[in-house]
């Protein structure tokens, strides 16, 4: 099987994260490290209040990551997240590989390759002479 990319949203434990933010990215390197898989990208997203109670948790901290690994490991992946204490959730979704360079630029926070270039078909507009009888 090929490899491919992957999108993953964390929400880990706000008081545990709070104590030792550090762990949120230990946790992730950790869990990618059981698939064989690569980091590409991780980072903060956001903390804020859940919209319903997990696990008794009203707080949540949000966490990015792409993980290049095989398809056949998500399996695994998933079972070694529901096993780390600090995430209460977690989502993994196939990303588009025509998609993967630019929303690793975007979680990085590095410039976004061919931004600055306008759309092929978006044209400078032209003034129009609009002649007014006096």
């Amino acid at each position: 099987m090929a490899e491919k990319v992957y999108e993953c949203m964390f929400i880990f434990n706000a008081n545990a994260y709070a104590k030792n933010p550090a762990a949120a990215a230990k946790a992730v390197q950790d869990v990618t490290e059981t698939v064989n898989g690569e980091l590409m990208a991780s980072r903060l997203w956001n903390e804020q209040k859940l919209a319903y109670p997990i696990n008794g948790q009203r707080k949540g901290v949000y966490w990015l990551a792409y993980v290049k690994m095989e398809s056949t490991g998500v399996t695994k992946f998933n079972r070694a997240c529901k096993l780390t204490d600090i995430m209460l959730r977690h989502l993994v979704v196939g990303i588009d590989p025509r998609l993967v360079d630019t929303m690793i630029a975007v979680a990085k926070g590095e410039a976004v390759p061919g931004a600055d270039e306008p759309a092929a078909e978006e044209k400078p507009e032209q003034e129009t002479a609009t002649a007014t009888e006096g």
